[in-house]
């Protein structure tokens, strides 16, 4: 009898699942993942070297594409970096805004992770059903900084600028009238904060709605439950962090353990799973879409009580009002040289890490007291989810790995930045 021999096969960078340009080459025997090999690098960008040749705020837009679905989580680990090296802080009000964007943005991140997951393994009306939402919290992102995606909302000392008073309405086209341009204008007669407000007062319902197409669907789980499972001691020794690690059991989230912005002061539950497989990672992620909207709530009722201002009151560091600059040849000056020359930052260096939707996304940054870094360093969750493909597919089958990438939900311009 003839040996039979493993075959190899590519799998991407072409592929609709591969979440990004991931070429993964499989070594199988039959339909079964004998081997998985990530190869990365096709998409370099070289982000870090990027922002060692600009000015520290001229950066803050890099960081919203590198994982191009938590834009304003990359922003606040950069930001917080810069901060730390300035010694100042951000005013009270604009903490709270963070947190509650902080918060938005996960949300966007799960919405489209658990769209495009269902996707991968042949579900199609989830997807229809989570844009349906992030729709509406684009309009948030592009209401506070102006574009949809990219915001660049977060600054050195604070937010670029205040919420909004209005929230801006659907104009009326061949497409929207009648009854439909007044649902879609419902949630739109006040402020911003009104809308945020109606929407996350919706959310909860539509988060059982996903439940109700998937958590109990017999073919869902057929797909994910048993595949992928990491233990919690190896998942630690792999450097999961996130709802992959949270996924395996351990109750690890640094909005709990090491607090930052105005975390300290909401409260929130940190879901944790019990099997470490792809189930267990997909329920973790939608009880996070409802902690997350618990979070907002509380922001909401915040801010309404507290205005403020929301930027530093250091022209070295923060630009000055418009108003001001039409009168103050001063304040002008310091408005050219801030956009740039930008400022000298005192030498040392620093570590600032959020928890990102993904997992735990740092910066470490060096100043040699240029206006300029001299060293940025980023931690993606992404890339160290990716060094497990080849553990966590083994033994399992070819139709498995769909699942496998859309559970670590990697988004490349991270790992390739």
């Amino acid at each position: 009898m003839s040996e039979i021999r493993n075959f190899t096969m590519n799998f991407g960078p072409q592929h609709p699942a591969a979440h990004g340009v991931l070429r993964l080459i499989l070594e199988l025997d039959g339909e079964t993942v004998v081997r998985a090999d990530p190869h990365v690098g096709l998409l370099h960008r070289a982000t870090e070297k990027l922002a060692e040749s600009k000015p520290f705020n001229h950066s803050i837009g890099y960081m919203d594409r590198l994982d191009y679905v938590s834009m304003m989580c990359n922003e606040h680990a950069y930001v917080m970096a810069i901060e730390k090296l300035l010694n100042i802080e951000a005013p009270e009000r604009a903490l709270w805004i963070r947190t509650m964007f902080d918060e938005i943005t996960r949300i966007l991140n799960h919405l489209m992770w658990i769209g495009s997951n269902a996707l991968d393994l042949g579900a199609m009306a989830v997807f229809l059903y989570a844009f349906r939402e992030r729709e509406n919290l684009m309009d948030v992102y592009e209401t506070v900084s102006g574009t949809r995606m990219h915001a660049t909302y977060y600054r050195p000392g604070g937010v670029y600028r205040d919420l909004p008073e209005e929230m801006p309405r659907v104009a009326e086209s061949r497409w929207r009238k009648g009854k439909d341009l007044e649902r879609m204008n419902e949630w739109r007669q006040g402020s911003l904060l009104d809308f945020i407000e109606a929407f996350t007062d919706d959310f909860f319902d539509r988060v059982d709605d996903y439940e109700t197409l998937l958590t109990d669907n017999r073919i869902w789980k057929q797909r994910t439950v048993g595949i992928g499972a990491v233990s919690p001691d190896r998942a630690l020794q792999l450097g999961f962090t996130g709802p992959m690690l949270r996924g395996s059991g351990v109750e690890w989230d640094l909005r709990k353990k090491q607090p930052y912005a105005k975390y300290r002061e909401v409260d929130f539950d940190i879901p944790v799973g019990s099997n470490g497989d792809c189930y267990d990672r997909y329920l973790v992620r939608v009880e996070e879409m409802r902690q997350s909207a618990k979070i907002i709530k509380q922001c909401i009722a915040w801010l309404r009580e507290n205005p403020g201002q929301v930027i530093v009151r250091n022209f070295k560091v923060a630009p000055p009002k418009r108003e001001e600059m039409k009168d103050d040849m001063e304040a002008l000056i310091h408005h050219f040289k801030l956009f740039t020359e930008g400022y000298c930052v005192p030498e040392g260096e620093t570590y600032a890490s959020v928890e990102a939707p993904k997992g735990e996304f740092g910066c470490y940054m060096i100043s040699d007291g240029a206006n300029k870094p001299f060293r940025v360093h980023l931690r993606a969750p992404g890339y160290a989810h990716l060094s497990s493909m080849n553990e966590m597919a083994k033994g399992h089958m070819l139709a498995d790995i769909a699942a496998l990438i859309a559970t670590q939900d990697i988004v490349f311009g991270e790992i390739d930045r």
